[in-house]
């Protein structure tokens, strides 16, 4: 199996920043596409942003368009862990937001199914 550890969430004021980190551990055979995903408060779950982990051959990760310029998905595979760093936070971007994982043979997508997922860290923006 594969687990999920995320981390750095807080409550931030509008125009400021976060990093968040997911620490993965356990069967690197069982995936290779990562992924943010967040769900605000009483809304879907949508995605945010994904990254091949292990490999370059997707050369640009993909992001969501209402992060597209503020939001930047990153990796350290000898750490284990991927990040995602959040600048000029707006109230909207509220949410609890979750680290994913699944296995592919083709280019990461944001609505593929995902398999793994984390326990979640909650980002609060304030007006």
């Amino acid at each position: 199996e594969v687990q999920l550890v995320e981390s750095g969430g807080g409550l931030v004021q509008s125009g400021g920043s976060l990093k968040l980190s997911c620490v993965v551990s356990g069967n690197r055979n069982r995936f290779n596409c990562m992924a943010w995903f967040r769900q605000p408060p009483g809304k879907e779950r949508e995605g945010v942003a994904t990254i091949n982990f292990f490999s370059d051959r997707d050369r640009w990760p993909t992001y969501a368009d209402s992060v597209k310029g503020r939001f930047t998905i990153s990796k350290d595979t000898f750490k284990n862990t991927l990040y995602l760093q959040t600048n000029d936070l707006k109230p909207e971007d509220t949410a609890t937001y979750y680290c994913a994982a699944y296995l592919s043979n083709f280019r990461c997508r944001l609505d593929a199914d995902y398999i793994f997922w984390g326990q979640g860290t909650q980002v609060t923006v304030s007006s």
